[in-house]
C-alpha cells in the first residue's frame, strides 16, 4: 500500500464528527423548528462543549444551513438517479421507491434523519439563498422528468407535476409515522396509485366552485379574521420572522394594539391561522356538499374552490412551513386538526368508491396528497398569475383527479 492510499484519519475524524453535529441539528430542527435548535441543545445532544461545537461551526446559523444542504443534497441524488429511467411513469416509480428505502433507513437507524425543510426561509442572508438555489435545481430536475416542454402549456403542467411531487414527498413523514415498517411496500404502491392515475376515472370532468365573495374578500371593519387572513399572507411569503405585528397592524392600518386586543402573542396568532384554514377548508367541504350530486362532484368542486383561493393570494391557506416556528404542543394541535380534516376527505372518496364515482385508491393515503396539494397551492401564485387563474386552477386540479402522468392527465 502506498502512502497516498493510507485514509487521512484526521479528515475522516473531522468529517464524522461534523456529521453528527449535522444530525444532531436535523433533529432538533425536526422536533423544535428552527428556533429550538440552538448551540446548547446540539452540544448536549452530542456529549460536547459548545466551545469544541464552534470548531465545527462558528455560527448556529452556519450549522442549521449545512442541515437544510445535506437533505437537499440528498434529494437532488435521489432526483438524478430517476431521471436516468426510460419515461415519466419509470421516473416517479423510481423515486418513489427510493423516498420509502430512505424512510425505512431512517426509521430503523440506518440512515442518517433529513432535515424538515419547512424553516429554510428563515435562514439569514447569504445562507437563504444558497439553499433556495439548490432547492429550485431540484424543482427543475423533477420537471424535466415529465418530458421536453415545447409549448407553454406543457411548461405549465410540468411545473405543477414537480410542486405536487415535491410536496407530497417532504409532507410524508408527517403521516407515514402512524404506518408500521412492514406496510411501507404497501403504502408505497398505493401512493404510486394516486400520482399514477389520480382519484377519478378519466372520463369524470371537473366541477368547478368559487366562494362567495363576502367569504374572501376583507370586510371594512377590521376584526379577527382580517388579521388573520393578513398575517396569513404575511407568514406565507415571509415566514415567522418576516410578519410582525407591526407590519400586519401596517397592512391592516390599525394600532398594533388592536392586534393584542384579539391575541396575547405571535404564536397565538400562528395557531389562530391555521384555525382559520381548516375552517376554510371545512366550510368549502360543507358548501360542495349542498350543492349535491355524486362523490366525486363534491370533492372537485372542494378542490377547485380551494384552489382558486390559494391562487388568488387574498385569503390563502396558511403553510405548513409554519410549523416549524410553533411550541411542540401547539404543532401536536395544528397536526391533529390536518389530520381530523384529512379523514373527512377520506369519508367523501370512501363514499365515492362505494357508489363508484371514484377509483378504489387507499382513502387515507389520497386524503393526504390532497392536503400536500392545497398546501403547496399558495407557493404557485406566480406561476397561476402567468398561466391564467382559471387556466391553472384546471391544470391543478386535474392532477388530483387523473394523476401525474402526461398522458393520464388531462393537463398537458
Amino acid at each position: 500500500m502506498n502512502a497516498t492510499d493510507v485514509p487521512d484519519s484526521k479528515t475522516a475524524k473531522f468529517k464524522a464528527r461534523r456529521d453528527r453535529l449535522i444530525d444532531a441539528a436535523a433533529t432538533l430542527i425536526n422536533q423544535h423548528g428552527l428556533k429550538g435548535m440552538t448551540f446548547a441543545n446540539v452540544a448536549a445532544l452530542v456529549d460536547m462543549n459548545q466551545n469544541s461545537l464552534a470548531y465545527y461551526f462558528k455560527r448556529k446559523e452556519m450549522l442549521a444551513h449545512a442541515a437544510y444542504m445535506e437533505t437537499l443534497g440528498r434529494i437532488a441524488d435521489k432526483v438524478a438517479e430517476a431521471a436516468a429511467r426510460p419515461d415519466p411513469r419509470a421516473r416517479l416509480a423510481h423515486y418513489l421507491h427510493l423516498v420509502f428505502a430512505s424512510q425505512r433507513g431512517i426509521r430503523t437507524g440506518e440512515e442518517r434523519p433529513m432535515t424538515v425543510l419547512t424553516g429554510m426561509s428563515s435562514l439569514p442572508e447569504p445562507y437563504r439563498t444558497e439553499a433556495t438555489e439548490l432547492y429550485q435545481s431540484v424543482l427543475r430536475g423533477m420537471r424535466e422528468w415529465f418530458g421536453p416542454a415545447g409549448r407553454t402549456e406543457e411548461l405549465a403542467a410540468n411545473i405543477a407535476r414537480a410542486h405536487v411531487v415535491m410536496e407530497g414527498v417532504l409532507w410524508l413523514p408527517v403521516w407515514l409515522r402512524f404506518h408500521a415498517i412492514e406496510d411501507f411496500d404497501r403504502v408505497q404502491r398505493r401512493m404510486f396509485e394516486f400520482w399514477e392515475r389520480g382519484v377519478a376515472p378519466k372520463d369524470s370532468p371537473l366541477i368547478y366552485m368559487s366562494f362567495s365573495k363576502e367569504a374572501t374578500e376583507p370586510r371594512p371593519d377590521v376584526d379577527i379574521d382580517a388579521f388573520l387572513r393578513a398575517a396569513t399572507r404575511l407568514i406565507n411569503r415571509d415566514g415567522y420572522r418576516g410578519a410582525s405585528v407591526d407590519r400586519i397592524a401596517a397592512e391592516l392600518r390599525v394600532t398594533k394594539g388592536s392586534f393584542y386586543h384579539h391575541l396575547e402573542g405571535k404564536d397565538d396568532l400562528v395557531l389562530a391561522c391555521f384555525r382559520r384554514s381548516y375552517d376554510t377548508i371545512a366550510r368549502a367541504l360543507d358548501d360542495a356538499k349542498a350543492a349535491g350530486g355524486n362523490m366525486w362532484d363534491q370533492l372537485s368542486r372542494a378542490m377547485t374552490a380551494l384552489i382558486e383561493v390559494q391562487f388568488s393570494g387574498d385569503g390563502p391557506l396558511m403553510r405548513t412551513t409554519a410549523l416549524a416556528t410553533l411550541p411542540a404542543t401547539h404543532r401536536g394541535e395544528v397536526i391533529g386538526q390536518s389530520n381530523t380534516i384529512a379523514l373527512r376527505f377520506a369519508g367523501v372518496i370512501i363514499d365515492g368508491i362505494t357508489e363508484g364515482s371514484l377509483h378504489a385508491v387507499d382513502p387515507l393515503i389520497a386524503s393526504q396528497m390532497a392536503m400536500s396539494m392545497l398546501n403547496r397551492a399558495v407557493d404557485l401564485q406566480d406561476w397561476a398569475a402567468r398561466a391564467g387563474h382559471v387556466r391553472a386552477t384546471s391544470i391543478y386540479a386535474e392532477i388530483f383527479a387523473h394523476g401525474l402522468l402526461p398522458d393520464a392527465s388531462g393537463a398537458a
